[in-house]
């Protein structure tokens, strides 16, 4: 019995190694090195953006969860932007980018938005290609969260709470 119980408590001690160094790579990843050109034709770095908390959004037009919290998107953004707050929405390269375009005017969306044509962003984040998906990235880069399906709107606030007080 004791080669049993050897052989178990490797395994095990096995198991707890590999999540660990999992969880640790997850909780440590940065914000990919790149920049967004938004509809209007502006160039926003990630690079540029330390000092701020980010929220990456990535929706597609044809997505009703996404469509269904973009108004709380909206509010998140107009009362927390000047305290260090960005929100860039990611649309997907299958969405026609005239449909995004008069989405984002219709709705007169007030943060960067732009339009994946190539998918280049979806790859550079992990090939999002679930809608919606949130990336969100500490003052320094660190990616916080990441959310695949609708946010959790009191955990987001929480965490914007606490990461926006946090000094530069």
């Amino acid at each position: 019995m004791p080669a049993y119980f050897k052989k178990i408590s490797l395994a095990l001690i096995a198991t707890l190694l590999i999540g660990w160094c999992a969880w640790h790579t997850y909780q440590n990843q940065s914000a990919p090195a790149l920049s967004f050109t938004t509809l209007s034709g502006e160039k926003i770095a990630m690079a540029d953006l330390k000092g701020r908390v980010v929220l990456v959004h990535f929706w597609s037009i044809n997505c009703l969860s996404c469509l269904k919290e973009m108004p709380a998107l909206i509010d998140f953004y107009q009362r927390h932007h000047g305290q260090g707050f960005e929100l860039i929405a990611v649309a997907m390269a299958y969405d026609p980018p005239a449909q995004v375009l008069n989405y984002a005017s219709q709705k007169k969306l007030p943060f960067p938005v732009m339009h994946d044509g190539y998918g280049e962003m979806s790859a550079a984040f992990g090939q999002v290609n679930v809608t919606p998906s949130h990336f969100v990235y500490g003052k320094q880069g660190q990616r916080l969260q990441s959310t695949i399906g609708p946010l959790d709107l009191n955990a987001l606030a929480k965490l914007l709470s606490r990461e926006l007080a946090k000094p530069d």
